[in-house]
């Protein structure tokens, strides 16, 4: 009986050690920061992984924040067509009666879809927000139940918003890990992160300077997004992405009980990451990772490219246990499209899969006339 307890004892040290060493990063403890925030995260913008947190998950007033979700639905209507940058926006009198941050909107004040957008990432303001709002939706009660089932497809489950531009209103909250997905989403529109890293904008032809509020944009090496929030309820907040050799991290804090502590704590998180954790890169993305040939087309071969950063996070020193492997198609015929799918990376960390990245056509090719596969075939024939 006591050698089968001793047994089970050594199977049970076995198994506690070797969950110990494995890599992949966990949440650590909450006191390992000097951070005054009442909640906060710290996650990888790549695998979405809580790296640091406290009170992750507790509801609370978002303020400014809250535009960032307002520029996702902006930024997603250029893509599909229903805004252009040149649309000429024009303010009506909801927009002129907002309070707080705000560029003084006149009530039928002219302004281009793009001066308004940068007018939210850059100055924060709520005006802004309300007339890009009713330009699109025809109302902002429409357009807050758009960013409502925005945050549902996201599957957040601690978000309810009330207004475009997040002054204080009954029922408007979110957590810090809410908004860590909302700002993991917003990576997908590069032009979110063009606005929102301007440090200063001339609006009305010079006559109306912006200031970025985000000063970790002058003050962190890296930061290039995303957005301050303060109202006396919320206190002082911070959503913001920085990004340092391929590791890209996506700090929240909410409730900070002082002015610049949200800087001061966004910093300190920061640090911690890049210290702790480093990202190891095969394939940026774009970059070509391979060549596949062409039977029965204008083009003998088609260069194929990596959809998204092939790559993973992992604790410094233990890079070594990350490998990658691909597996492409040799050969295809005609027609092939650009963007179909030739290939993917497979990125393993101790053994495991850990991600898959496809690998794409970066063009098209035709199929060929038979004219022309007549000439490639006798030049075939005189080359040999």
């Amino acid at each position: 009986m006591d050698s089968a307890k001793s047994i089970l004892f050594i199977v049970l040290m076995v198994f506690v050690i070797s969950i110990s060493l494995v890599s992949f990063p966990e949440p650590v403890r909450a006191d390992t920061v000097d951070v005054k925030a009442d909640a906060y995260v710290l996650m990888d913008a790549d695998s979405g992984k809580v790296l640091l947190a406290k009170n992750q998950h507790k509801r609370l007033a978002p303020a400014s924040m809250t535009k960032l979700m307002t520029l996702i639905l902006a930024v997603e209507a250029l893509e599909e067509g229903k805004a252009d940058l040149k649309d000429k926006v024009v303010a009506s009198e909801n927009a002129w009666k907002m309070g707080g941050s705000q560029i003084y909107l006149e009530p039928g004040e002219e302004m281009t879809y793009e001066d308004m957008l940068i007018a939210i990432a850059v100055g924060s303001a709520n005006d802004a927000c309300v007339a890009v709002a009713e330009h699109l939706e025809g109302t902002e009660e429409n357009f807050v139940h758009s960013m409502n089932q925005k945050a549902k497809m996201l599957g957040l489950k601690n978000t309810s918003f009330i207004n475009s531009h997040g002054l204080s209103a009954e029922n408007h909250y979110t957590s810090a890990y809410d908004m860590a997905v909302i700002s993991r989403y917003a990576l997908n529109y590069p032009k979110i992160l063009e606005y929102c890293s301007i440090k200063e904008y001339n609006l009305r032809q010079g006559e109306f300077k912006l200031f970025n509020t985000n000063k970790l944009l002058w003050w962190y090496e890296g930061a290039d997004g995303f957005k301050t929030g303060y109202t006396s309820q919320a206190k002082f907040c911070l959503t913001s992405t920085a990004k340092r050799d391929g590791l890209r991290l996506i700090c929240v804090v909410m409730a900070c009980p002082e002015q610049h502590d949200n800087f001061r704590d966004s910093m300190q998180l920061f640090n911690y990451g890049f210290a702790k954790y480093s990202y190891k890169t095969f394939y940026a993305k774009g970059n070509v990772c391979g060549v596949a040939r062409v039977g029965k087309g204008v083009e003998d071969t088609v260069e194929m490219i990596a959809e998204e950063d092939a790559g993973l996070i992992s604790v410094k020193g233990q890079e070594k246990n990350i490998r990658m492997e691909k597996q492409i198609v040799s050969y295809i015929d005609a027609p092939v499209k650009e963007g179909q799918k030739l290939g993917e990376i497979l990125i393993y960390n101790n053994g495991d899969l850990q991600k898959k990245v496809n690998l794409v056509a970066c063009k098209s090719v035709p199929r060929s006339g038979l004219f022309r596969s007549i000439l490639k075939m006798f030049a075939e024939i005189y080359l040999i």
